[in-house]
């Protein structure tokens, strides 16, 4: 059975929406902690950069995906139980973000912080990867006027395997941790070097 897929979009927008939003809450306590320690309002930031940055890390983070998520969907018609089941576990990774967070946040960078904020971004990455692969070349889903293209699941094959060697890198390799997401960088140029090839070999 399929359906109109914007309600599953809405609702995907709505759970992102408080994701997000749940990332600034840490950064809200710590003000009324300082304050009930006696700590001035300049202290409240240069006490709590790790927590700043892990903030605004994050928010990238989803941001990113929160995008590449709607682009994805704009090849939707419709959508099935196999399509709603995928987005669930995607939603499920962009919850949990939250938390790696705030343990990125709290604790000193090692092997086993960046690899499970890492990790849970290969996890997020995987699910993204799925529902390219889902909606491409599927009658039920894909809208026959705006398919996926091939460039679309070259881009998402190429960020799932940089983030695996990310992952790899900061939670196997000693001195590597949260340095391993400068890899991600190179996805920026996922689209470029793909449509270069393509005209190269058109």
């Amino acid at each position: 059975m399929t359906r109109n897929p914007d309600r599953l979009v809405l609702f995907t927008d709505a759970v992102v929406a408080i994701a997000v939003t749940l990332l600034i809450l840490p950064l809200v306590e710590v003000v009324t902690e300082s304050q009930s320690e006696g700590l001035d309002a300049r202290a409240v930031i240069t006490e709590h950069e790790p927590q700043i940055y892990g903030f605004l890390l994050s928010f990238v983070v989803i941001s990113r995906f929160w995008l590449i998520h709607h682009s994805i969907f704009e090849h939707v018609k419709a959508y099935n139980t196999r399509l709603i089941q995928l987005n669930m576990l995607w939603l499920l990774c962009i919850v949990v973000l939250p938390f790696p967070t705030e343990i990125v946040g709290t604790y000193p960078s090692t092997r086993f912080t960046a690899g499970v904020y890492i990790g849970t971004l290969l996890a997020l990455s995987i699910c993204q990867l799925g529902l390219t692969l889902l909606i491409r070349n599927h009658k039920e889903l894909e809208q026959e006027s705006n398919p996926v293209t091939r460039n679309e699941v070259i881009g998402a094959c190429g960020f799932t395997g940089l983030t695996t060697v990310a992952f790899l890198l900061a939670a196997f390799v000693p001195g590597v941790r949260f340095y391993a997401l400068l890899l991600l960088i190179l996805t920026a140029f996922d689209t470029k070097i793909v449509a270069w090839f393509s005209k190269k070999s058109a």
